[in-house]
């Protein structure tokens, strides 16, 4: 992978995350759906750093629900179907 690219990555998780985590999470597109579900929409430059994501958000109480792979894409021309 060459550094333009990123693997993107939608995570689903239970709830909503609050305002101060736009900080920790700067790289990715937050969504609030209407039933209570936060989709984490950004890109993973590799395996190590998806697990250091997930363990960061299991450690923190966060219930995940899901974890989509959408692919490789040059950074700034992914358009994320959401």
């Amino acid at each position: 992978m060459t550094e333009e690219q990123s693997n993107y990555y939608q995570i689903y998780i239970q709830g909503h995350l609050g305002k101060n985590w736009s900080e920790w999470l700067q790289a990715f597109q937050i969504q609030y759906k209407e039933n209570g579900i936060t989709v984490l929409t950004g890109p993973v430059i590799d395996q190590a750093a998806l697990r250091g994501l997930l363990d960061r958000l299991f450690d923190l109480g966060i219930c995940i629900l899901s974890i989509r792979q959408l692919g490789f894409y040059p950074e700034g021309k992914v358009i994320f179907p959401l």
